[in-house]
């Protein structure tokens, strides 16, 4: 019963994220560390780019894992340590964008697309309510109606 508690446990746990902070990176102060990978969670690894740096096992990742903890460790705020890392990478390296002027339209795209969509349908069905459906009655059928209503 044991076993198979444990192979469970071990099966579940292995399917957990593992994070690719080496432990000579960790910092010494609980706070920081937790500051650092707070920070590192939301930043981009630009060689993976589906991944945080936090997540990355890439060189270029723990190169920006350890500038976020000497920028923390210098005393550096965490929106500093954000601005600075920006500033050297752009906006692509935060895995959210920032709600700005320049990053309007990323945001507001999925809205314009739903109204976009919206209104084709919209016009759509009213150009195609007004059209009659089927074809004109031949001579023939004209007649027979006219036979059939006139009795």
């Amino acid at each position: 019963m044991i076993r198979r508690l444990l192979l469970v446990l071990a099966v579940i746990l292995s399917s957990a994220p593992a994070f690719a902070v080496n432990p000579d990176e960790v910092l010494a102060d609980p706070k920081l560390e937790a500051r650092a990978r707070t920070i590192s969670a939301e930043l981009r690894c630009m060689v993976c780019q589906n991944q945080s740096i936090d997540d990355s096992n890439a060189e270029l990742a723990k190169d920006l894992r350890l500038l976020v903890r000497e920028r923390l460790t210098d005393g550096d705020t965490d929106e500093q340590v954000m601005n600075y890392i920006v500033s050297r990478y752009g906006e692509f390296v935060l895995l959210k964008p920032r709600f700005e002027t320049k990053t309007i339209l990323l945001w507001g795209a999925p809205l314009l697309l739903v109204v976009a969509g919206g209104l084709s349908l919209i016009v759509f069905a009213r150009k195609r309510a007004g059209r009659p459906t089927g074809s004109k009655l031949t001579a023939e059928e004209q007649a027979r109606l006219n036979e059939l209503l006139d009795e």
